[in-house]
């Protein structure tokens, strides 16, 4: 038996509010999710699990039938789905009567929950959110049914408000696999037994590195995963170094360098370190037109001649500060100064 194992989809979500780009990482979340469907059916896949936030907040009738039309196209695949934090069932909520697929199983149940799939001889089990936290870690005394089946655990949470997970608890539990979701990094918590997928696509700029599904396969009592990318873009954090010696033009063709040595189709977080000349200022603003730049962190200092500044200002206010502090600085000491300095020179337009 071959599975697909996905989770926190996200459809509807626009991240990166107000930037140029917005709109299309909205369009780009659905056009991965189709781009998975379009795997099933190449892959052959058998089963395709998704364990949570399919979409990103209660989904609209025109929306459940735009994903039920894509679950009609794998016929031949099971689609085993349910509901998380972000799509919960609320009392009106259009998933609870939606005609699906038949080749649909929503475990929607607000209690844990077994369903046997004659064709694959498995046991799916899960249970759905019907509000935005759950404290209680339902999944710790969860366990198969005594069956002579493959038996596959879907389960979204893992942190003090959406279910608490306590991994022992999963890895004696005796579950052939268990599909989690709810975090967005992709991560293996048990080789070839526990996973969270992870997001198909990232969602903001913390969720860096790759994003993508699981891919498993179940033979012989055996199973085994592999991660497969497949999100359009990432974020990536770029550190750029200035010196006394960069100017605003030579950090612009810096960053474009970088933007296009790791994708310019990617989004970055810029932040700049290092020394800068006592009288240059970097401008954020034309830095963030360079490409798919999110925000520019400025963490430069100038780099003062502290001994020059002293003998150029003896007697006033800017020598007996920067007396004020030892020769030997600690960080904190060092950033205080060159921020007290900074603050004096500008008051005298210096």
């Amino acid at each position: 038996m071959r599975f697909i194992h996905l989770a926190d989809v996200h459809l509807g979500a626009a991240p990166d509010a107000g930037s140029p780009w917005c709109e299309q990482r909205e369009n780009e979340i659905w056009e991965t999710f189709q781009k998975v469907i379009q795997d099933v059916r190449e892959k052959q896949v058998d089963l395709l699990l998704i364990c949570g936030d399919l979409f990103h907040r209660q989904p609209l009738k025109k929306e459940l039938r735009d994903v039920n039309y894509l679950f009609t196209t794998i016929p031949n695949t099971k689609v085993a789905l349910i509901a998380g934090n972000h799509d919960y069932l609320k009392e009106d909520s259009y998933y609870k009567s939606f005609p699906w697929s038949e080749n649909v199983i929503c475990l929607f149940g607000e209690t844990y929950d077994a369903v046997y799939i004659k064709e694959l001889n498995a046991y799916v089990y899960g249970l759905s959110y019907y509000s935005q936290e759950i404290d209680k870690p339902y999944y710790d005394h969860a366990q198969p049914l005594a069956k002579d089946a493959c038996h596959i655990l879907l389960a979204h949470g893992g942190d003090a408000h959406h279910i608490p997970i306590h991994m022992n608890c999963l890895r004696q539990s005796g579950f052939d696999y268990i599909a989690l979701g709810h975090i967005h990094k992709p991560q293996i918590i048990q080789e070839n037994a526990i996973a969270y997928s992870g997001s198909l696509e990232p969602l903001d700029h913390t969720e860096t590195g790759q994003h993508g599904y699981i891919l498993g396969e179940y033979i012989d009592g055996q199973v085994q995963i592999s991660f497969c990318p497949c999100a359009k873009r990432q974020y990536i954090s770029l550190e750029v170094e200035t010196d006394n010696e960069t100017t605003q033009l030579s950090l612009e063709d810096a960053i474009r360098q970088g933007v296009q040595e790791h994708g310019p189709d990617n989004i970055y977080s810029i932040t700049l370190v290092g020394l800068r000349d006592g009288d240059t200022s970097f401008y954020p603003e034309r830095l963030r037109q360079l490409g798919n730049i999110l925000e520019v962190s400025d963490l430069t200092e100038p780099d003062y001649d502290f001994q020059k500044l002293k003998e150029q200002y003896r007697g006033t206010l800017i020598g007996e500060f920067i007396d004020y502090f030892p020769a030997e600085r600690t960080p904190l000491e060092t950033k205080a100064l060159y921020y007290g300095i900074q603050a004096l020179l500008q008051s005298r337009g210096g």
